[in-house]
């Protein structure tokens, strides 16, 4: 059981990196406090892995035809953790999905037990990740912003129902969150056998809390300032279109990127406002971080495999 402590380590650093996705652009817009961010988007990942985390196990047990040791699951995880936590320091919002299926494929390859059929699923709903939460943030923005218009309210009114919005759409981006990314931090020890689904998406969520909770200031700075200049509306925007996206496919049990989803919905709003608006140094960053995910994961995987061969524990 000692090979689950990789899964905990990359919950961690998955909370530490992705709560950036939910609350960043609410945070950055000083609409809301950072802990009260952090303390909602905690509570509701923890309440989205316990209600909805399963289906993206079962996408996760499918990818490798037959089962590997738990040493390799160990591997699967640490690469993926050590992705992410380094992408986090550099404050990259990055795919902790794309780490963790970079690091399955890898596996996959050299035990040659990897299911194409479930690996072309998950990359195309990668694909249509960023492009389907660009264009909800476009319906929204329209639907909203005549709503609110014909609202006729006053200054601090509209400030009031903008602020519980945000609350309320980072709330639900956190409940999505949690029930579509929690495969990425445990779904591989159950595929294993080592945890049923209830303890891996008890364990997964809690330490996702944990990296909310501890080291996810500095990403959401990165999301919600540097990339498009958001204010409190087009946060909100965002932020919901992101919930939206993420929530589709934890429905549908493919574990996609929050960051690509909230990236996404940030460049919305971005071609909304015009393209001169998008950071164009910070969203090459992002790309690059999004590039060098899988292929970073796959390689610290390759060295722990060679390690685990080398030490007999394959």
């Amino acid at each position: 059981m000692w090979q689950v402590l990789s899964g905990l380590f990359l919950g961690w650093s998955l909370g530490s990196n992705d709560a950036s996705n939910v609350f960043g652009t609410a945070v950055a817009s000083r609409m809301v406090r950072f802990w009260t961010a952090a303390v909602l988007c905690s509570a509701f990942v923890i309440l989205g892995a316990m209600l909805e985390g399963d289906a993206g196990m079962e996408t996760y047990a499918q990818l490798l035809d037959n089962k590997s040791s738990p040493n390799l699951a160990f591997a699967v995880g640490l690469a993926a953790a050590i992705t992410v936590t380094g992408m986090s320091y550099l404050a990259l919002p990055v795919s902790t999905s794309q780490a963790v299926v970079g690091a399955m494929v890898l596996v996959g390859v050299m035990e040659s037990t990897l299911d194409t059929g479930s690996l072309t699923k998950v990359v195309l709903c990668w694909v249509g990740t960023p492009i389907g939460a660009a264009g909800c943030t476009v319906v929204f923005y329209f639907v909203l912003g005549k709503l609110m218009n014909r609202a006729n309210l006053t200054m601090f009114t509209y400030d009031r129902y903008i602020r519980w919005g945000l609350i309320a759409a980072g709330s639900y981006g956190a409940y999505a969150l949690g029930a579509n990314n929690v495969a990425n931090v445990t779904g591989p020890f159950v595929g294993e056998g080592m945890l049923t689904v209830t303890q891996a998406c008890a364990l997964g969520s809690v330490s996702i809390a944990l990296g909310v909770l501890t080291y996810s200031r500095k990403v959401m700075m990165t999301v919600g300032r540097d990339l498009v200049q958001l204010d409190a509306f087009t946060a909100l925007v965002a932020i919901l279109a992101e919930a939206v996206t993420v929530h589709v496919y934890a429905i549908i049990g493919v574990p996609v990127s929050t960051s690509q989803a909230i990236v996404g919905a940030v460049l919305g709003v971005g071609l909304i406002k015009g393209v001169r608006t998008i950071q164009v140094k910070t969203l090459a960053k992002i790309l690059f971080g999004w590039i060098g995910t899988p292929a970073i994961s796959a390689g610290i995987t390759w060295l722990c495999y060679v390690a685990l061969g080398a030490a007999g524990m394959l």
